[in-house]
């Protein structure tokens, strides 16, 4: 396992600590977690963007009405 530093201002590492305090959680786990967010929301965030693009050049919908019937007739 490795160990990273982080550099901290007074303010920061005070409302840090508490809050660590107030959810019963490590400094650690509240790090990890809110950088494994971070990462899974960019790449929800460009998977969208990719999508988006994908849409713009072949913009073809469905209504719900024919996803239905379509996954009815699969059945």
């Amino acid at each position: 396992m490795s160990i990273v530093s982080l550099r901290l201002n007074k303010n920061e590492e005070e409302l840090f600590k508490s809050y660590s305090i107030h959810t019963g959680k490590t400094l650690s786990e509240l790090f990890k977690t809110a950088l494994a967010e971070q990462i899974e929301d960019q790449l929800d965030y460009e998977t969208g963007i990719k999508a988006l693009n994908e849409f713009k050049k072949n913009p073809v919908t469905h209504s719900i009405d024919d996803i239905i019937e379509e996954f009815e007739n699969d059945l």
